[in-house]
């Protein structure tokens, strides 16, 4: 029987959330609110971060509060794919079997995922994208949900590999995890968390697999109007042919974004909708995860970098010259 859910629902739901949330981090509520934007989408997320901001504790409260298993793997230049995956084995008594590797789980939280070999990232795609590995010559379906999380370090320049183009592209969010504010920082060090037990936290499970599943079908029904589809196509488009748009930074752009970012631009802004409450998607909700959507979906070319110009300072832009409907 499948578990229906309403608006009410989900505020409630939240706010829970939230407060067992505020348990382990200080903080974080917009990283929180948009992992869980991912998780009702179905989608996977990039943290982009300098070390020690909680990024792994993070998603390691999150996974708790979700109720469902969770797997973290460390990635590392000698980590082999099926470290991840798994492997076919032999032993007298069972002849050839699999062992399934940590992949196998609701939450994977892919830690400095940009340290293993491109081989090893790769590993991840299938699972990511088609939710079911290949070990040996059996296919496994993966649990549901199943949600992957990595983590990157972006100030380290050795011994970490670029991820693969068709791989970045398979995170619905890229989301920068920045530090706290003076206030967080000083509760941070009143609370001593880094010095806690996780589990003395005493962080409670507020959702569980069957309430994620329903969670997702409710997105599909939040309403999404024509000004909003056309708003989302414009800032698509514009990506593309930043020359017809006025995008005077359009000139760093090597690739625009893919279909996949319409696709996730629209059901993330349902989402979006949904954890305000609303049964109706606004342009504003489409604005405010634009950047998100698009950051690492933007190829652009060798003088961006020369001129120290991002794909966030074009996505601005971009937002500043396409009006709101």
């Amino acid at each position: 029987m499948e578990t229906s859910y309403s608006v009410d629902d989900v505020s409630r739901d939240l706010e829970q959330v939230k407060q067992q949330f505020s348990k382990a981090v200080v903080g974080q509520d917009m990283t929180l609110r948009k992992i869980l934007i991912a998780m009702l989408c179905k989608g996977h997320v990039l943290l982009e971060g300098v070390p020690g901001i909680a990024k792994t504790l993070t998603v390691k409260t999150i996974a708790k509060l979700s109720g469902c298993s969770f797997s973290r793997v460390q990635f590392t230049p000698d980590l082999l794919p099926g470290d991840i995956t798994g492997v076919e084995t032999y032993d007298e008594i069972k002849k050839f079997y699999v062992l399934k590797g940590p992949i196998f789980a609701h939450f994977i939280l892919a830690d400095e995922i940009n340290r293993a070999s491109p081989k090893v990232q790769s590993a991840l795609l299938e699972a990511m994208q088609e939710r079911q590995v290949t070990i040996g010559k059996e296919t496994f379906e993966l649990p549901n949900p199943f949600v992957v999380v990595a983590t990157q370090n972006p100030i380290e320049n050795i011994g970490v590999y670029n991820l693969p183009e068709a791989q970045v592209d398979r995170f619905l969010f890229k989301l920068k995890v920045t530090y706290p504010t003076v206030a967080e920082e000083e509760e941070v060090l009143t609370q001593n968390m880094s010095t806690s037990d996780f589990d003395s936290f005493g962080i409670a499970a507020v959702l569980d697999a069957e309430k994620i599943l329903a969670l997702q079908r409710y997105v599909k029904e939040i309403h999404s109007n024509e000004q909003v589809r056309k708003y989302i196509i414009a800032l698509i488009d514009a990506t593309r042919k930043p020359e017809a748009y006025g995008i005077e930074s359009g000139k760093y752009i090597e690739f625009g974004a893919s279909p996949r970012a319409s696709i996730g631009l629209y059901i993330a802004s349902k989402a979006f909708a949904m954890l305000a409450n609303r049964h109706f998607v606004t342009p504003h909700d489409v604005k405010e995860i634009t950047a998100d959507v698009l950051r690492h979906r933007l190829f652009l070319k060798y003088e961006a970098q020369v001129d120290n110009v991002t794909s966030d300072d074009i996505i601005s832009e971009i937002l500043r010259k396409i009006p709101l409907p």
